[in-house]
């Protein structure tokens, strides 16, 4: 039997006669129970869903004749139908395959087609999901309650298959088609940019420019005038495409490789249908994640050695490529990464070492780097840092255990490149990792093994001959040479003379693919035979005593001395001062540094495209733009050059102007955090964090402790944005120990320096950020004490720079310490800062004060106060365009809704933080949104979509060791679980999550967890262990000062009475619940009664209406130390309470 809901209400018997459901309320049941998505429904919903209001006198009975009537119709249409319909302790439930109703068949051929590489079986696949609408979901039911949120999120992904079926077509080449067929779409969701871009590409390759141009001007006006917002950036940059008439919007149509940034059908979008569990894992079109980047070029001569390291990784888990510079191993290492077979589960990550220095000022060579060498794999991995809450199993520490609980489980493949110079920091780390982490695989490229147990060590041989011979004559025609079948000699045709000394060459430079490269260049000068004489008088006079080193280290050697001495002396200045960029730098990064002393700005654009030629710099296309960088064994030439050249004093010249340069990149970027450039603010900052890490570095290492303490504060709030918090506080504090023995400062942040304080102000703004960020990390030890220093301090020297005054020092402290205790001082600090941003006219500081404020209100249940706070702090956020403000405040609202009630909204404002912390890469608070949407699904009855949503939400959290993240995610599929009536799946989550929020005094978590936990006991019937759990929850409760929390707690405890044959004593505790829900504004709505319901008509039943409602109306008095369960109310043994701390972090607020 097939069921419909995309469109009308349809039943359909086995062989296709539709089946007649009779009366409007049995049809209103089965779409109660079809948008329940197989989960149980309990009867008081759906006599509420039924008959609202007023139900009939005896509504159970009714419903039971309901639920009969529904039963005959279907056994009608197939025998023995009637025994999908089923009812237990949770409901009634209707038990229909998901492959029987076309909502389900929808979203599987969706997620199919989002999945299908190629376009023409993408748009089939699409098409037939889009054929199954009959018109809108639940179109008998609009109004309806229970079909708002489904009949939403339906047509939600109703729009998007369009959208994507759309992209495809557009590969396909059916732009004249489709710039006719969106018309009435676009025309009926006009603010929808996705669905609007492709409508304008369309018109545009129709030869409808103008229609083009005016629909996105349509667009723009439309979305200033209703929202206050501007064309997203993907749109603006189509936008000037058009403009300019870009041949790759034409070149394109048939590739989605040339689709203008995000606007490609690839892109996995946080939340999408759901056709299996998911994992978080993989990307939408089942490639393997990573990070690799894509090959520039054919690898040549090495298919062999792939195959061979390939089965090699089967079998080994840490496999080292050595050999000496130039011979091609970061390359074979990528190409074996990119076809390892099977692709590990959880992709291949490539962590490139070489930007940490291996020599110099400022050095931190050999095991003193680990730090870094530890943040490098955790940033490459995309690891956040999350305030508050380990998991139950990580261990206190930094880094390292973050990274162990990362990748515990997970299957993924780490290929660490250039570990020669830092072998000391990197061999022990390698060596933990693999111990405790047996899922991972390592590849590593080094001059040398890393003499750990379990390693392979696999020599990367030059290329042989022919192999070489190849990949010259390529490099040589792409550098502008003759092809091969023609004369490239200029002395005459000779064609086996010149095959004889490309030979010679080849034999010549060991077969070192770097050297091939380098001598390749000189082709189309030279020609073959006079390229093989020079090298010949070159390597003459190398077989002097001159450097030592293996041969082959020399041959290289010798070839980028050839390309150095045919540098003129501003191209030899131009390459020197490059070693100093840590992985390159856009142009203005190389005209800052390469600049000066010979050398004017406008020079170096033209120098550097000279050097590209000559293959001595590489130039990378990034979405930031070009990016020129140095290859390793030309860096680490280059940067011996600088080191020996005549002026002693360039190479300080050149790192102050380093330093220089990226002290004013961080100063630009700051403000723009916090503005409408945010998100590109942000990606531009994670291209240069090697050069803000060296620039870090050598002031440290120089003794520029100004220079350190002003780079570390204004890359402060990147770090905390990023979540790299350990990250932030190491450097923040080697800047202090700069400053402090920096000559005229005393070593405090409190103390004047020569400058006329100036370095002083600079140290007491880096102490707050430092206590911040120790305040973040949860480190109680000292962190509070830390923080008040740095407060007094900060505050006697009242910094200026930026207008950083009191009231930022004040906001950052009490937003960092809130939820770790120190009673009412992180409130009174936002309190306080919150009156100085209001007399100052600072609007984000306002916004700032006002959304922690709110949250404050909202973990205490006052929704007045919390929803008028953020409801201001989003609209000042809103206009800033800050997207982590907006985020803020909106996720508050959304749980004020969820409180009363108004999930339709609720899921609005979640969906609209999913969308800003996917955007910003905010992965933390995407898995709490995602969770989010999880809880709000189950309040709906939907317990598949909500398991869904939660699992995704903890696998996402589980990646970047996310313990407040994960502990919200599977509380919530706990909730789930129970609520559907799985106790034995939901109790062990809960268990869990209790001893560690015992530990860390987070009493809003355990206060919930011991409720969960007591109803699991009390509807196995166990009525001792449910009094204990519950008597335990309410004590927590109680520490929460949360009316809602400590109501929860007396609904559990009633339940538990009641089981125990004390009704009296329940029906009390019930009205005290009641008594507390109202008084927070905040009574169950209906998606939050069924507890209270079943546990109100045992009551009712053992003492009858009089008694009952006697009972109720006493409870509604008892003041909170009377509450039985607590000391002083009935008697029961006292739970063991934690430390009396405020409620901590609990990754999101709705606990």
């Amino acid at each position: 039997m097939r069921f419909g809901v995309l469109g009308p209400l349809a039943v359909r018997s086995p062989d296709g006669r539709p089946v007649r459901v009779p009366e409007t309320k049995v049809r209103t049941l089965l779409a109660v129970l079809l948008a329940a998505e197989g989960g149980p429904v309990p009867a008081a919903r759906l006599i509420e869903e039924l008959w609202g209001p007023r139900p009939p006198a005896k509504a159970p009975a009714t419903l039971q004749t309901k639920v009969s009537q529904l039963r005959r119709a279907l056994e009608s249409g197939e025998p023995g139908a009637r025994r999908l319909l089923t009812h237990g302790p949770a409901g009634y439930r209707l038990g229909v395959d998901e492959a029987h109703v076309d909502a389900a068949d929808f979203t599987a051929l969706l997620a199919r087609g989002r999945r299908e590489p190629e376009p023409a079986r993408r748009s089939a696949l699409l098409g037939r999901a889009l054929e199954l609408w009959r018109g809108p979901a639940f179109a008998d039911f609009s109004g309806e309650p229970f079909a708002r949120a489904a009949a939403a999120r339906l047509e939600e992904q109703r729009l998007t298959a369009l959208e994507e079926r759309a992209e495809a077509r557009l590969e396909l080449g059916e732009h004249r088609a489709l710039a006719d067929e969106l018309r009435e779409t676009v025309a009926g969701h006009p603010l929808r940019e996705r669905l609007r871009a492709v409508h304008l590409r369309a018109l545009y390759l129709s030869g409808r420019q103008a229609e083009a141009l005016h629909g996105y001007a349509e667009l723009r006006r439309r979305l200033a005038e209703e929202l206050g917002a501007d064309p997203g950036p993907e749109l603006a940059a189509l936008h000037t495409a058009m403009l300019r008439q870009d041949p790759a919007l034409a070149a394109g149509r048939d590739s989605a490789a040339s689709r203008p940034p995000g606007l490609g059908a690839k892109a996995r979008p946080a939340i999408e249908p759901a056709t299996e569990p998911a994992t978080g894992r993989g990307s939408a079109d089942g490639a393997p994640r990573g990070n690799l980047p894509a090959p520039l070029s054919d690898l040549i001569g090495r298919e062999a050695a792939v195959r061979e390291l390939t089965a090699l990784l089967r079998d080994r888990r840490l496999v080292t490529l050595t050999g000496p510079g130039g011979v091609g191993k970061t390359r074979l290492a990528l190409e074996t990464a990119a076809r390892t077979e099977p692709p590990p589960p959880d992709g291949a990550w490539l962590v490139e070492l070489a930007g940490l220095d291996r020599d110099g000022p400022g050095a931190r060579a050999g095991a003193a780097c680990a730090p870094e060498v530890e943040e490098l794999v955790a940033a490459a991995l995309g690891l956040r840092e999350e305030p508050g809450l380990r998991p139950p199993t990580m261990p206190r520490g930094a880094v390292p255990g973050r990274l162990l609980q990362a990748l515990r489980g997970r299957r993924l493949l780490l290929v660490l490149d250039n570990c020669e110079h830092v072998v000391e920091a990197v061999a022990p780390r390698v060596a933990d990792w693999l111990r405790a982490l047996p899922g991972l695989t390592v590849l590593a490229t080094s001059q040398e093994p890393l003499g750990i147990e379990g390693e392979t060590v696999w020599p990367v041989p030059p290329l042989e001959l022919a192999d070489a011979v190849e990949l010259f004559t390529r490099r040589a025609v792409a550098a502008g040479a003759p092809a091969p079948d023609r004369d490239p000699d200029p002395a005459g045709p000779d064609p086996a003379a010149d095959r004889e000394a490309v030979a010679t060459v080849c034999r010549r430079l060991d077969g070192l693919p770097l050297a091939l490269e380098l001598a390749a260049t000189r082709v189309r000068a030279l020609g073959p035979r006079e390229l093989a004489a020079r090298l010949d008088d070159r390597f003459g006079l190398l077989d002097l005593p001159r450097r030592g080193g293996p041969a082959r280290q020399q041959t290289l050697r010798a070839m980028i001395d050839w390309s150095w001495e045919l540098c003129d002396g501003t191209e030899r200045a131009v390459l020197r001062r490059l070693s100093v960029l840590a992985d390159g730098g856009g142009l203005a990064a190389a005209e800052a540094v390469c600049s000066g002393d010979g050398v004017s700005r406008g020079q170096v654009a033209g120098l550097l495209a000279r050097l590209v030629d000559r293959s001595l710099v590489q130039a990378v296309r990034t979405p930031g733009g070009t990016r020129y960088r140095l290859l390793e064994s030309v860096a680490a030439y280059c940067a011996e050059r600088l080191r020996e050249t005549a002026d002693p004093a360039e190479p300080a010249r050149v790192r102050a102007r380093h330093r220089g340069h990226f002290l004013t990149v961080a100063r630009a970027a700051a403000p723009e955090l916090h503005g409408h450039r945010q998100c590109d603010t942000l990606r531009a900052l994670d291209r240069e964090t090697a050069n803000l890490r060296r620039a870090l570095r050598e002031a440290v290492a120089d003794g520029a402790a100004r220079e350190a303490l002003a780079l570390a504060g204004d890359c402060a709030w990147y770090w905390y944005l990023r979540g790299r918090l350990r990250e932030g506080r190491r450097w923040l504090a080697l800047a202090l120990e700069a400053a402090a023995g920096t000559a005229g400062t005393a070593g405090t942040a409190g103390t004047a320096g020569t400058d006329g304080g100036g370095t002083a102000r600079e140290a007491a703004e880096a102490a707050v950020w430092q206590a911040a960020f120790s305040l973040l990390i949860a480190d109680r030890e000292t962190a509070a004490a830390e923080a008040a220093t740095a407060l007094a301090a900060f505050t006697a020297r009242r910094p200026a720079r930026r207008g950083r005054g009191t009231a930022w020092a004040h906001w950052l402290l009490g937003f960092a310490q809130w939820g770790l205790g120190g009673g009412r001082e992180p409130e009174e600090r936002v309190h306080t800062a919150l009156a100085e941003f209001r007399q100052a006219g600072d609007a984000w500081g306002t916004a700032a004060a006002l959304t922690t404020q709110a949250t404050n209100h909202l973990f205490r249940s006052e929704l007045r106060p919390a929803e008028a706070m953020a409801r201001e702090a989003l609209a000042l956020f809103t206009e800033l365009g800050d997207g982590w403000g907006v985020l803020q405040a909106s996720s508050t609202l959304s749980g004020v809704a969820e409180i009363l009630g108004d999930y339709t909204e609720a899921e609005r404002l979640a969906r609209r933080c999913v969308t800003i912390a996917e955007e910003l890469g905010l992965r933390a608070q995407l898995s709490e949104e995602l969770s989010h949407l999880g809880r709000l699904a189950m309040l709906r009855g939907e317990h598949a979509e909500a398991e869904r949503l939660h699992t995704r939400g903890r696998d996402l959290a589980r990646e970047d060791a996310l313990a407040g993240s994960e502990q919200y995610a599977e509380i919530g599929l706990a909730l789930s679980l129970r609520r559907r009536g799985d106790l034995d799946g939901a109790e062990p989550l809960l268990l869990r999550w209790a001893e560690p929020d015992r530990r860390l005094s987070a009493w809003a978590g355990l206060a919930l967890i011991m409720a969960e936990l007591g109803f699991v006991a009390e509807l196995r019937g166990e009525a001792a262990e449910a009094l204990r759990r519950h008597r335990e929850g309410l004590e927590a409760a109680v520490l929460t000062r949360d009316p809602r929390a400590v109501a929860l707690a007396c609904e559990g405890l009633a339940g538990a009475h009641a089981l125990a044959g004390r009704p009296e004593t329940a029906a009390r505790l019930l009205g005290a619940a009641a008594a507390r829900r109202e008084a927070a504004g905040a009574p169950l709505p209906p998606g939050e009664r069924a507890d209270v319901e079943r546990i109100s008509a045992r009551v009712g039943a053992a003492l009858g209406a009089e008694r009952f409602a006697a009972a109720l109306r006493a409870g509604r008095l008892l003041p909170t130390a009377a509450l039985p369960g607590l000391p002083g109310g009935s008697p029961g043994p006292r739970p063991p309470a934690g430390p009396p701390a405020g409620p901590a972090r609990q990754g999101a607020h709705r606990a």
